[in-house]
Parts: C-alpha cells; structure tokens; sequence
C-alpha cells in the first residue's frame, strides 16, 4: 500500500467523523423535536375542541343568511294563497247568489205563465158556458172564429196601399 493511499483513507474517516454531529447535539435535536411535537399535540387537542363550535357557528350563520329570505318567500306565498282562497270563497258565493236569483225569476215566471193559462182557462170556460146557454139543444152551431185568410185579405190591401203612399 501506498502511503499515499493510506493518507487519503484517514483524511475521508476524519471527514466523515467531522461531519458527524455530536451526542449532545442529537440530544438536543431530539428535545426540540419533542417539546414541538407536545406543542403540536396541545394544538390538535384545542382545535379538536374548538371545530365544532366554529362549525356549528358558521353552519349556523350560513343557515340564517340563507333561511331567512326562503321563510319571508313562504310567508308571502302563504299570505298570496290566503288571499287567492277568499277570492275564490267570495267568487263561490257570488255565483250561489246568482243562482238563487236565477231560480226565483224562473219560479217567477212560471207563476206567471201558469197564472195567465189559468186566466185563459177560465175566461175560454165563461165564453164557453155563455154560448152553451145561448144554443138550444137542436141548433147547428157555426164557428166563431172566421178563417185567417179570408179576414186577413182588406186589411193586407190596406197595408200594401198605406206602403206604397
């Protein structure tokens, strides 16, 4: 071996026993590395306490902002439906009014339809029993009511006439 070599090979131990720290520095690494991972862990233990409650806070806020502008839209569709029913209750009854009406001026006018056949009933009866008791038993009797058009026939003349004047 070459002393030259041999230099050269206690030269790179030395090297690398300079770079190698020493036990009292790794001690110390080690400590710091400890005390900061406790720190860390005393950190994730207050925001283990600490999340939900910020959480549920911000849940919360957001919940309210969002949940107030819906429930004032609900109301205003309630109060909208509300107002929509007593139209259609009053509408309702309006058309019930009217039927009412309806049937009593029908009511009405058959009253008075009947009330005029039984007018013409009667009074056809008197004109009857007058010309029963003006007959004898043994006449022939001739119709009182003339053909409509013979009668008709002056009086269509005397219409055209008054026109054409």
């Amino acid at each position: 071996m070459d002393t030259l070599a041999l230099e050269r090979a206690k030269q790179r131990i030395a090297e690398a026993a300079a770079g190698r720290p020493e036990p009292a520095a790794i001690e110390a690494a080690l400590e710091r590395s400890r005390a900061q991972i406790e720190a860390l862990a005393v950190t994730a233990a207050e925001l283990e306490v600490s999340i939900p409650e910020h959480v549920s806070a911000a849940v919360r806020d957001g919940v309210r902002a969002e949940v107030l502008p819906v429930a004032r839209h609900i109301a205003e569709i309630r109060g909208l439906l509300n107002q929509a029913i007593r139209r259609l209750e009053r509408v309702e009854g309006d058309l019930l009014a009217e039927r009412h009406a309806r049937v009593d001026d029908l009511a009405l006018l058959v009253d008075l339809v009947s009330s005029g056949w039984r007018g013409v009933d009667e009074r056809l009866e008197r004109l009857e029993s007058t010309r029963r008791d003006a007959v004898e038993p043994g006449d022939i009797v001739e119709p009182a009511v003339e053909p409509l058009g013979h009668a008709d026939v002056p009086e269509r003349e005397q219409l055209q006439h008054a026109a054409a004047a």
